[in-house]
């Protein structure tokens, strides 16, 4: 989670809802590896630990051979397949933390059906492009803008 969202209570409020909301998470093996060296060890008051150290996860990697993490697994081959799997064996909503190149592949393929974004208002000049190089065009569809009082927007899309 970033520090920005960790120093704003609304922002806060709102991660905790979505990881709450959501049956199964699906991680590339970078972020996955970064939330496995933290979660396990974290307790809080308001039940986000339990629910990321129970939850299903299920990690997308060519080059991770098991994953040790409570209730993880390591999936792998063509993507679409990688999804499927998960998604009838979660029996609901699938979360992606993180893992912009994973979310840019799964955009390409048409297997997002919710964007979230979180919109800081800092520029910060460079970085890692969100939606990488795919020259086509998405379109997308505004069902939710909300405001923070930190200057923070966070907006919802649909495919259109």
């Amino acid at each position: 989670m970033s520090i920005l969202v960790t120093l704003n209570p609304e922002g806060m409020k709102y991660k905790l809802d979505e990881v709450l909301d959501h049956d199964a998470l699906l991680l590339s093996r970078t972020t996955y590896e970064g939330f496995a060296a933290a979660w396990p060890d974290l307790t809080d008051e308001v039940g986000s630990a339990d629910k990321m150290n129970s939850m299903p996860k299920y990690v997308v990697s060519h080059t991770l051979e098991r994953a040790d993490w409570s209730n993880s697994t390591v999936v792998s081959g063509e993507l679409a397949e990688q999804v499927a799997a998960p998604k009838s064996e979660a029996g609901g909503d699938i979360l992606v933390a993180g893992s912009a190149t994973l979310v840019s592949e799964l955009l390409a393929r048409g297997l997002v059906d919710e964007l979230r974004l979180m919109v800081f208002p800092i520029v910060l000049g460079g970085g890692k492009r969100l939606f990488g190089d795919d020259p086509e065009a998405r379109v997308l569809k505004l069902v939710d803008c909300r405001p923070l009082e930190s200057g923070t927007v966070i907006v919802t899309y649909h495919r259109a």
